[in-house]
């Protein structure tokens, strides 16, 4: 038995347009065991709804997975075909979407919604399905459940259909559960019952748990593991307590700067990171964050840095893509005398 449930090596995804092919995401690679929680962090426009939309195959016409592979229980999904794939999606890899406004067909009810995959996958009959349909709404804290079943997506709130959506998503039970913004609309309560609902099937089946937010809290409490993405590409990766205690990217130090806390001082300012996330058509040369970093050097604007290994890190899992980690690994080899950085 392969000892990742998911592998992810050197992705790169395309999408094909009227000017030529735009790269959305390049060389991303990561590792998920089973029971595992990664989190994937970035700004918008940063690659990290791509990067699961190529794991579920759910690119469109225009986008293609040009390269790399993503393993799934030691199958490729990239070489796979469509009706393999569709046995795989919304049964062992299900998929939280980030548009819980637009994920649900407007002409078909919600019960009719839930019991198609459960039907499918579970070889359950109408009125099995029914039941667990209810029972699954009601997990997710959705009142009068048999009621909702007869509802248009319509007729609901933005938090009650993203809650349909998390329900529809848990149903089967699946080996990988994707969530791209889960607690988007929702208010602090369903929030902190949805993120709890996560957690238990995680420990209940040993459910991989793949989750994309922006929402640092959100990672810090649910993610073993947290990728940093900027501009399609993979700037730091490490386990949760060290991202946060000993970031080395400079935009992750940002991003964690951002963060507000409760005993700071009424005059102490946010850090906020300057500009914007470059435009995939018009992307810097050499490292892709050096228009928007205080510590770009010469060598940022001419070279792109390679994901590398931080020195001195015991456990050997925390990586960044930055010429400051370059400098600071070439200053601990023998013969090379001590920089500090």
């Amino acid at each position: 038995m392969a000892k990742y449930l998911l592998e992810v090596d050197k992705l790169q995804t395309v999408f094909k347009t009227g000017k030529g092919e735009v790269t959305s995401v390049e060389e991303v690679s990561f590792q998920l065991k089973p029971g595992q929680t990664i989190g994937i962090v970035g700004e918008s426009g940063c690659g990290k709804s791509v990067t699961s939309l190529s794991i579920m195959r759910l690119l469109g016409k225009h986008g293609i997975v040009k390269k790399g592979s993503i393993l799934f229980n030691g199958l490729d999904l990239t070489k796979i075909s469509e009706s393999e794939m569709r046995n795989i999606r919304g049964n062992e890899i299900s998929m939280i979407f980030q548009e819980p406004m637009t994920s649900l067909n407007p002409v078909f009810t919600i019960g009719n919604q839930m019991m198609e995959g459960i039907r499918l996958h579970m070889k359950l009959s109408k009125k099995e399905a029914r039941k667990y349909s209810i029972e699954m709404l009601n997990s997710v804290g959705i009142p009068r459940p048999e009621a909702i079943m007869d509802e248009f997506p319509h007729s609901l709130s933005g938090g009650m259909r993203q809650r349909v959506m998390i329900a529809m998503a848990l149903s089967c039970n699946p080996k990988l559960l994707i969530a791209d913004e889960p607690t988007t609309a929702l208010d602090v309560t369903i929030q902190a019952q949805i993120l709890e609902l996560m957690k238990n099937i995680r420990t209940k089946f040993n459910t991989a748990i793949m989750i994309i937010t922006h929402d640092l809290g959100v990672v810090a409490e649910m993610a073993d593991r947290i990728i940093v993405m900027y501009a399609g590409q993979v700037v730091e990766e490490a386990n949760v307590f060290t991202l946060f205690d000993n970031p080395k990217h400079p935009y992750t130090k940002g991003l964690i700067g951002s963060i507000p806390h409760i005993d700071y001082d009424a005059e102490e300012r946010l850090v906020s990171i300057p500009g914007a996330v470059p435009s995939f058509q018009n992307m810097p040369t050499g490292c892709r964050f050096h228009t928007r970093c205080e510590f770009a050097m010469e060598r940022c604007l001419q070279q792109q840095p390679d994901l590398i290994p931080v020195p001195n890190d015991e456990l050997d899992d925390h990586k960044v893509r930055c010429w400051l980690g370059e400098e600071e690994l070439a200053a601990t080899q023998p013969g090379n005398r001590e920089v500090t950085v």
